[in-house]
């Protein structure tokens, strides 16, 4: 059951942030709606990340859960949030893999907490695939057409 309320600090294998990290996602996005004090969420599959728009200015996490690989709505959560404005922590957590790192974090995801550790040097590739982009994304990075025009 504790697998189901998320992650601590502990559990969080890779980090791109220099601010003090948020225990969890203690309430779902449901409550979060009707509480004023509510600082950390978690968004499962099916829920409407733009509900949280409104409140973006006090939550410190926003963790979005993968209960599986092939579940993609997470995505898009995170792209939503991102290009809102949202600035605080952006936690994938679940069945989070290898091959989706450079791409979660492409849509704007600066922790990760997978089910099963992975591979550090793994994850290492992996975040450092695709050093050049063709589509505009969440993380800004330059697109080729925009670096070919710079050129």
């Amino acid at each position: 059951m504790a697998k189901d309320i998320g992650t601590s600090p502990d559990e969080v294998q890779f980090r791109f942030r220099d601010d003090e990290p948020v225990d969890h996602g203690t309430v779902t996005v449901d409550s979060a709606l009707d509480q004023t004090n509510a600082t950390a969420v978690r968004i499962e599959p099916g829920d409407d990340a733009r509900l949280l728009l409104p409140f973006l200015d006090r939550l410190a996490l926003i963790e979005v859960n993968f209960p599986s690989f092939g579940d993609g709505r997470g995505y898009s959560s995170a792209r939503i949030l991102r290009e809102a404005g949202y600035t605080g922590e952006l936690r994938a957590v679940g069945d989070v893999l290898i091959d989706q790192l450079s791409h979660m974090r492409r849509c704007g995801f600066d922790s990760f907490a997978p089910d099963t550790p992975l591979d550090p040097e793994d994850a290492a590739r992996a975040f450092a695939t695709w050093d050049n982009v063709y589509q505009a994304a969440a993380d800004s990075r330059p697109t080729i057409a925009r670096l070919r025009h710079e050129a």
